[in-house]
């Protein structure tokens, strides 16, 4: 499939953005990617822009070149307030002005499972689940659904907000059993985000078909999207002996794991 203009990808140097440019640019013929951070050199067919967030005209110039967006930008995991404020805020309130502005209509928006961290493991949650974050990064992410939310309903915009597992190579710890989105089923979200023929506001939890999962996609009403892997085949490798953790401590208790436990200092 093809756009007028080019997708445009943000964090385009991190982890996730390195793994998918080929990928989007191979789908969709061409691709304009940024960060503020460089990359070594772009492929054929894409277009680099190094963007900092938080700069309103800087983003704006660069969502005015492209057509529909993949806004994996900003900051991924905790961090001092300030920081979050600056590229997870701002920057997403600067990207989804400059959207509307533009006329960029579609977007994909990397949302978190933080926003949802601490309700514990023996819930099942879907869409409609109450938000409960587990730090700044997580608030963050919050606030990045509910802005999504109101550009939906105030000014026609269509945003998917896909609520992001583990997206890694392959999981590393038992948590990741529940959470873990392999590569290929995170592209194939991207991709039935980008080419539904309806959107508006939907709430997507990014994570593979994992056995022991605690999420559920039966709430979507526009994107139709099956993962195909699943975490449970690396169990034997992590959990040789059981899981012998510890259900009380903080990070094993609660969805978010160690955002849950980091700074935790209730005492009840």
């Amino acid at each position: 499939m093809t756009f007028a203009k080019p997708v445009l990808l943000t964090g385009a140097a991190g982890a996730l953005g390195s793994w998918l440019r080929p990928q989007l640019l191979a789908r969709y013929g061409a691709l304009i990617s940024s960060d503020i951070a460089p990359i070594e050199a772009p492929l054929p067919g894409e277009t680099f822009v190094q963007c900092d967030l938080a700069d309103g005209v800087a983003v704006e110039r660069l969502v005015s070149q492209a057509g529909p967006i993949v806004h994996f930008g900003g900051q991924s995991v905790e961090a001092p307030f300030h920081r979050i404020m600056a590229s997870n805020i701002l920057g997403t309130y600067n990207m989804f002005e400059s959207a509307r502005r533009n006329g960029n209509k579609r977007i994909v928006f990397a949302s978190s499972n933080h926003v949802i961290g601490f309700h514990e493991t023996t819930t099942r949650l879907d869409a409609e689940s109450v938000m409960k974050p587990d730090g700044y990064y997580g608030v963050s992410k919050a606030f990045g659904e509910n802005l999504a939310s109101l550009y939906v309903d105030k000014h026609g915009l269509e945003i998917a907000c896909l609520r992001i597992g583990t997206s890694i190579p392959e999981p590393k710890d038992a948590r990741h059993l529940a959470t873990w989105l392999a590569y290929d089923d995170l592209l194939s979200l991207i991709d039935a985000c980008l080419t539904a023929p309806e959107l508006g506001f939907e709430v997507i939890y990014g994570a593979s078909a994992n056995d022991r999962g605690w999420w559920d996609n039966n709430k979507t009403r526009y994107v139709r999207w099956t993962p195909k892997d699943n975490a449970e085949r690396f169990a034997a490798k992590l959990l040789p002996n059981g899981d012998q953790r510890d259900q009380n401590d903080i990070a094993v208790r609660f969805q978010g794991g160690p955002f849950c436990s980091q700074n935790y200092d209730r005492q009840d």
